[in-house]
């Protein structure tokens, strides 16, 4: 099968299309022919020697944790799917897991079926976002319907979706974007929207009782006034964490970090949401699996709107 892998870390000259061999299943394992795969920051930061790099072994590798594709075959112990089965997921998450190839073996239980409103190339760049917004929201954050739920970096991957499900739990929701983005994130169901680049949400916000930051560094710092004394900053970024969690501490204040983790019940409701036309993900562009390095630029320079997928 064909695959992306790595030799080294570096930048995307080191992304090599290759022959690799197929893989084969271990008990609790389904084999997937993979059709399209997310793109996210931690693949590239990891892939450079950053983000998840620690957790992989040793090299080669194949990038990506997030796929959707059809069932080809299931272990012997696996009773919850069959092959023809439409599936997606994000798996052994931050271990290596190899979703950039043509197929992959992937855990049972980190899995979902998909509905056939949700198309393999949607359901790609779904999982990882829509797992980190779910679990920052509820897992985190706790939170309750008529709270109010502040979203910075609220037209990115994950913001955009916290902003639709923060809204379906019955959330007052605020968010920071650029103008151009206003339009689209209203039509999403935000409430009150505010241009980073030109206002100081410290002085048009307070009393919110969630912030979610997809930025983190000094976004997420400067966002800590907007919070209730009792509130919940939930900072996404794993390389500025730190930095929040301790300038929240100087102010009193609960700074959480985040790590998404599979889980294919959250799954099974992020596609219900989907497929009763609650939830939308903004695709950026597609490409194919080939064109990796141009989606790693592209997703490098943060300013995507929605997610990047790569097609197979």
């Amino acid at each position: 099968m064909k695959a992306i892998r790595i030799h080294q870390f570096g930048d995307t000259d080191n992304l090599q299309l290759e022959e690799v061999a197929q893989p084969q299943l271990a008990a609790g394992e389904v084999l997937v022919r993979n059709q399209a795969c997310g793109v996210n920051p931690i693949d590239w930061k990891t892939c450079s020697g950053g983000g998840a790099a620690p957790f992989i072994g040793d090299l080669p590798f194949i990038p990506g944790w997030e796929f959707a594709g059809v069932v080809e075959a299931v272990a012997d112990d696996v009773s919850d799917f069959t092959p023809g089965d439409a599936v997606f997921g994000m798996i052994r998450f931050p271990d290596r897991a190899g979703c950039y190839a043509e197929y992959i073996a992937a855990p049972a239980n980190e899995i979902s079926k998909r509905p056939d409103s949700l198309d393999a190339v949607t359901a790609g760049g779904l999982c990882t976002a829509s797992l980190t917004a779910w679990q920052a929201l509820f897992d985190k954050g706790n939170l309750q319907a008529g709270q109010r739920v502040l979203v910075l970096g609220a037209a990115g991957g994950v913001g955009h979706l916290a902003v639709q499900i923060a809204k379906h739990a019955g959330a007052e929701v605020l968010g920071t974007a650029s103008s151009r983005n206003h339009e689209f994130l209203r039509e999403l169901g935000a409430d009150q929207l505010f241009d980073y680049q030109s206002t100081d949400i410290t002085t048009v916000i307070n009393d919110v009782d969630l912030i979610i930051d997809c930025v983190g560094g000094d976004t997420g710092i400067n966002a800590l006034p907007c919070l209730k004394q009792d509130g919940v900053l939930v900072t996404l970024p794993s390389v500025t964490k730190d930095l929040v969690i301790a300038a929240g501490e100087k102010l009193g204040l609960e700074v959480l970090p985040i790590r998404a983790e599979a889980n294919a019940t959250q799954l099974a409701e992020i596609a219900a949401l989907y497929d009763q036309d609650k939830l939308k993900l903004s695709l950026a562009e597609s490409f194919p699996l080939e064109n990796v390095a141009e989606a790693f630029q592209l997703s490098a320079g943060g300013h995507v709107r929605g997610k990047l997928v790569l097609t197979i």
